[in-house]
């Protein structure tokens, strides 16, 4: 009678584990898959150049250099010359705040690389009070304000462009993206990390709106 009792509950128990276990095995392979689904979304998004007609282009603020931008604000801002002499926008908004270290803001190198490329000072805006994407947005939807400016364009590296659309959205801006075609994030090795990066920041700004 005791082999049969330790039995019976020996296999209760195997039971209930199994299930514990094949419910933590569901909920695992729906997290992946929802994981796989939202990395899917930031990556076609941000290689879909979704640029028409605006009154402006944001471009989106990165590391500097001492005077110079680093090579991946370079490309964003050689981007947002493509939109001004292409006819999309008539302006150019650079975003960025003193980083670590820096004397100067992003926002005055990007301006200033700007108008030594050729673009009148007269259509080139700047802000220097930004550290973050959000406030990037935030405080280029001032200068908008400001300006008159009712539409933009976001300029940034293509895996950046969902969460900075978001974020555009939340704030009330009437804009679209264009992903720098020249992104200094090309390789996989690159492009990845980066990847795993905003799909974390992606879920951050959801829930937190940060």
């Amino acid at each position: 009678m005791k082999k049969l009792s330790k039995l019976v509950t020996t296999c209760f128990f195997s039971s209930r584990k199994r299930k514990a276990l094949g419910w933590l095995g569901a909920v695992f392979l729906a997290l992946l898959a929802w994981l796989g689904a939202v990395s899917v979304t930031i990556w076609r998004f941000g290689y879909t150049d979704h640029a028409k007609p605006a009154d402006c282009a944001i471009i989106l603020g990165a590391a500097i250099a001492g005077t110079q931008p680093s090579p991946v604000f370079e490309e964003r801002l050689r981007h947002g010359i493509t939109l001004y002499r292409e006819g999309l926008v008539p302006a150019l908004i650079v975003t960025g705040g003193l980083g670590e270290g820096s004397h100067l803001s992003e926002g005055r190198v990007g301006s200033d690389y700007l108008i030594s490329a050729g673009i009148p000072a007269s259509d080139v805006f700047r802000e220097e009070r930004s550290l973050t994407t959000l406030q990037n947005l935030s405080e280029a939807a001032k200068v908008m304000k400001r300006e008159g400016f009712a539409s933009s364009i976001v300029v940034s590296d293509p895996l950046h462009l969902k969460r900075a659309q978001m974020m555009a959205d939340d704030l009330g801006l009437r804009t679209v993206t264009s992903p720098t075609p020249t992104s200094k994030y090309r390789s996989l090795r690159t492009r990845l990390p980066f990847l795993f990066r905003e799909l974390y920041f992606v879920h951050h700004f959801h829930f937190f709106k940060q």
